[in-house]
Formats: structure tokens, sequence, C-alpha cells
């Protein structure tokens, strides 16, 4: 293109045609360092949707404003002009014309204020600088992509799938050594392919999780997902099996949806239900499940930015075709909780106010060998005990019976100590046998794999 023709660069609206060049500007933007903010498929639905204007000069697009508003403020979405061929004035004019037709079309929609983003290494400053914006200093862009998009919510709606809150990995209460082991082998190599790709590592596939029973198998799928900040699709196999096609075909259908979703963990919960061992003739009633799932998950390790989570109470109750290498990329342990992982239990479910006269190393070392939810079920004994005790020590009033309580509730001492759990956990039966512990014991040497 010769400078004349850039000379004769008109300003007008954006047309459905235009989009061609739209990309040409963004992708020329991106590589001349302008960085845009916004990414192209933001560009071109704010360019159908909401307002743009296109610098132009024969048929070539030279430049481009787009915007957008919201609440009483305007946004530009995205603002280029090419530079390369034009007289040294020209991008200036041409930059300045846009803005101010932009800030026309918008002008209707009572806006009270105009305001940009636009990249550290960029030109674009010193056309909005010219053109009277204001830089603002001491500011930070930050941005969060959402989990998941619009097109993909009936999609998970149709599998029972939900985003689950960020914090769930930070509320897994002690267990270091568990979630240290999931961090490294799972969690990183799946959000940070490319890092764990120079290193040889493959992102897994699938991990078993297995141990007794309450001991939180579930708790660490959903926080894995949290952590991953991926939809957390929930399988329950009891429901499946009312389809009307029956279990197998059920399963094939919901994971042909979870496969056209962008990420996604999927997890069955007692998976020995439909794995169990396959002993012959006369076939099982579960040997088709079996036989299905097997194949399901062959196809599903064929997928990118997915895992499955599979627990189990009897890991040795599992079909060994399941557990064979190639379809399961780890088999993880999931035991009680340690001592350090029994005094954050206690921290998380204890009340702030009364934490600092408990005496937690007595209730550690009495609660060895409880699951959290052991542990949760005294700590919840324990209060309903010391309120139903409160209670009976205050007043009762002659003329109505009555308890007769303060005035408000801040006005009553809780009288709530260490000795009310520990009564607690005296009455407290333990889910899991000393038999059940041996047991577990035998499978992490004979069926774990880390």
């Amino acid at each position: 293109m010769n400078h004349r023709t850039q000379s004769h660069a008109h300003i007008r609206d954006f047309h459905d045609d235009d989009l061609d060049g739209i990309v040409r500007l963004w992708e020329h933007a991106h590589d001349t360092g302008e960085a845009p903010v916004y990414s192209l498929a933001e560009v071109i639905a704010s360019c159908q949707a909401d307002h743009a204007v296109v610098a132009v000069a024969g048929e070539r697009i030279l430049g481009a404003a787009v915007g957008r508003a919201a609440h009483a403020q305007g946004w530009i979405v995205f603002f280029t002009v090419f530079t390369d061929e034009a007289p040294a004035a020209e991008p200036e004019r041409i930059g300045a014309a846009l803005l101010d037709r932009l800030e026309r079309r918008m002008a209707p929609l009572g806006l009270g204020k105009l305001s940009v983003l636009v990249a550290d290494s960029g030109n674009g400053v010193s056309h909005l600088v010219g053109n009277g914006f204001e830089v603002r200093h001491q500011l930070r862009y930050l941005e969060r992509p959402l989990p998941v998009q619009r097109r993909e919510l009936d999609l998970l709606k149709e599998v029972g799938g939900r985003i689950l809150p960020r914090h769930l990995w930070r509320n897994v209460a002690g267990m270091t050594k568990e979630k240290m082991l999931l961090e490294e082998r799972l969690v990183t190599p799946l959000a940070r392919p490319a890092l764990a790709s120079r290193y040889g590592v493959l992102p897994p596939r699938a991990v078993m999780l297995f141990g007794p029973p309450g001991t939180g198998k579930t708790t660490f799928a959903k926080a894995i997902a949290s952590r991953l900040d991926w939809p957390f699709v929930e399988l329950f196999p009891s429901r499946l099996a009312d389809s009307p096609g029956g279990l197998p075909a059920a399963l094939r259908q919901t994971f042909e949806t979870v496969a056209e979703l962008e990420h996604a963990v999927v997890f069955i919960d007692e998976v020995e239900e439909i794995a169990s061992r396959r002993r012959g003739d006369p076939p099982s009633p579960t040997q088709g499940v079996t036989n299905e799932l097997l194949k399901l998950l062959s196809e599903f390790r064929d997928l990118d930015g997915r895992l499955l989570i599979c627990a189990t109470n009897f890991v040795r109750a599992l079909d060994a075709a399941f557990l064979r290498h190639g379809r399961f990329d780890y088999v993880v342990p999931i035991g009680l909780p340690d001592a350090e992982a029994r005094r954050a239990i206690w921290g998380r479910y204890v009340p702030v106010g009364v934490i600092d006269g408990i005496d937690l190393d007595a209730l550690v070392d009495a609660s060895e060998g409880l699951t959290p939810a052991d542990i949760e079920y005294a700590v919840r004994h324990a209060a309903q005990d010391a309120l139903a005790g409160a209670l009976r020590a205050a007043p009762v009033s002659t003329a109505t019976g009555t308890i007769v309580l303060p005035e408000t509730d801040d006005d009553s001492p809780v009288l709530l100590s260490t000795a009310h759990y520990l009564r607690a956990l005296r009455s407290t039966r333990a889910t899991v046998s000393k038999s059940a512990v041996r047991d577990f014991l035998e499978d992490i040497d004979a069926l774990a794999r880390l």
C-alpha cells in the first residue's frame, strides 16, 4: 500500500464483512508487542454485539476501535492502528478519528467514563493520552478465566456436574503427605502440562484412591477438582442403573457427554460395586458393566483435560484387569489421619472462642485410630453435651416453667472444656477396626502404585 492510499483512510461503522480485517489487526497487534488484553473471540463478539468502528483505505482496514458498556461505564476492548506503511502523522490522525467516532457512537448510552486497558509495551498509550485519556498509576489488571463456558452449562447439567468452591484444597485438614503426593502426581501435570512435558511427564488420566471407609477419599476427589478449577461430575451407579438402557448404556452416554466438556474431573465412589472380580461361568450380574467400564476407561484415556478418580473401600475386591498398568496411572492409599492431620481437624471444629483453653495434645492422642468423620462426630457430641449442661444449670422461671436465658447469646459463658471432648471420645465407636487397618497396610504393600 502506498502513502497516498493510506492518507485517504476514512472512518465508518463496523460491517460483518470486516471480520477478516479485524482478525488481521488483532494478529498484527499481538505480533508487534501490543499484546491485546482481550482475546480475539471477545473482540469479535463485541464487534458484532456492541460498538465498533474501523478505519478503511480502499479495501484495507487500517485500524479499529471496539467498545462495550457496563453499568454507566464504557470499556474499549480493542484499539489499534497499522503504522508500518503510514506517514509519520497519519497514525495519530486515524487513531484520533477512531476514538472520536467510537465515543460519539456510545455517547447516547449515558456513560460517565470511558476506560481502556493496554499493554505496558504497546504504542497505543500515546494515541490515547493524545486524545484526552489519563494514565492512572498504581493500578493492576487481574483476570481469571471461568471454569465453564456458557455452551457447556447444559452439558454439565445433563450429567449432574457442578463447579466446586475454590477453597476445598486448603480445607483438607492435615494429611500433608497425601496432599503433596497428589499435588506432584496429579495437580501440577494437569494444571501445567507444558512444564510437565519438559520433564517428560505425561498428565495422568485416571487414579484410584483406596482405604478404609470414612478416611476422606471423596473429600480428596472434590479437593482435586477444586484445586484444578475443573467441573466435578460424580457418577452414582445405583441411579444410572435405573436408566432405560441399563447401567452399561447409561455409563457410556455419560462418558460421551463428558467428552464434550473442555475439562472435567469424573468421580466414581465405591467403584467395587461395578468393577468387582469377574468369576467366569456363569457370568456375574456385574460382568457386563465391568466390561463396559473397561472399554470406557480405555477411550477416556485418549482425551486431554479430563481426570477419572475412582474410590474404593475394598481395593482387593476389584477385578485384576481394572488395576492393570495402563488403566490407572496411580493407585493411592488414603489412610487414617496422622497426628498432624488430627490436630488440624480438631482445630477446625473446636469453637474459636474456647480453643485456647483446650488441651489439643490430649485430644490428638486420644483420637488416634479415628477417621475424620469419627472426630467430627465426637466434636458435635461434646458440643451438644456442654450446651445441655449449661441449660440444666440455668435458672427456671417459676411463672412459665421455662429456662431463663441471658438477654443476648453473647452474654452467656461457654462452658466447654477438654473433659467434654475426652468424654465424647470415650463414647465414640471407631469406624475402622484394627483388622481393617491390617488389611489396608497389606493392600498398600500389594497394590499401591505411586
